[in-house]
């Protein structure tokens, strides 16, 4: 059985450009729906997070305010209920190794900005992950997770620079997200690192893959986004 590590953030506070905070944390729908596709295709999948804090989800992905309605949060709290034992509990990132997985999950919400972006545990293993060949997948703006690779190390430059991608745009966070009020923004910054940016539509799936890297837009791409990965996995025989 392939074997997942689904990397969440553990901030429940985003700094914002002029050094006040915003509440924020993981986005429902994104861990759920993307959990839910892995694990009904028989993939075993580990949560894991900085330090092992469990995670805090943002409010706004379970109202009106993220655009989402009652059934549908109805839907994401339960699932994520029965991921309790999981969330409360989650492993840290500094206990783990690549070769322990057939690849790395980075679901979004504004949390992973604040920390997954600059978490040395993670470069290490998306690092390790990437150099194997394994799947790195990341969803919205869970790509600011692969930002933690752009230091220096050992001589090497940014990994995914010249990779094709696609994560939550400039666009959507200045539609729906917090505007200019984020301290960066990701589609931004990756492009300035080198990374070949795709976008679709602002509010609806993009799904990218490129070889071992698979990305998804926004909310919308949570279910594609985990069948791409469950693709990538057949072709690499690891599932």
């Amino acid at each position: 059985m392939a074997k997942i590590l689904m990397v969440v953030s553990a901030a429940d506070r985003l700094t914002l450009a002029d050094g006040t905070t915003h509440p924020t944390g993981f986005w429902a729908e994104e861990v759920a729906v993307s959990h839910r596709v892995l694990r009904e295709a028989g993939i075993d999948v580990d949560i894991a997070t900085p330090g092992g804090v469990p995670p805090t989800v943002d409010p706004i992905s379970l109202d009106e305010r993220g655009n989402v309605d009652e059934p549908s949060a109805k839907e994401f709290r339960a699932y994520l209920e029965g991921l309790s034992d999981q969330l409360d509990k989650p492993l840290a990132l500094g206990d783990l190794r690549a070769a322990d997985y057939d690849g790395v999950y980075i679901p979004g919400g504004h949390g992973p900005m604040e920390d997954l972006a600059q978490d040395a545990d993670l470069a290490r293993l998306l690092r390790e992950t990437d150099r194997s060949g394994k799947v790195v997948a990341a969803l919205c703006h869970g790509p600011a997770g692969v930002l933690s690779t752009s230091g220096e190390e050992a001589g090497e430059g940014f990994p995914f620079a010249g990779r094709r991608l696609t994560v939550f745009t400039d666009e959507e966070e200045r539609q729906g997200g917090l505007g200019e009020s984020v301290p960066y923004f990701v589609e931004s910054r990756l492009r300035e690192l080198g990374a070949l940016v795709e976008t679709g539509p602002a509010w609806t799936s993009k799904v990218v893959a490129d070889g071992n890297l698979v990305t998804g837009q926004n909310p919308q791409s949570s279910a594609d986004t985990a069948r791409q990965v469950l693709r990538t996995l057949k072709e690499k025989g690891a599932a």
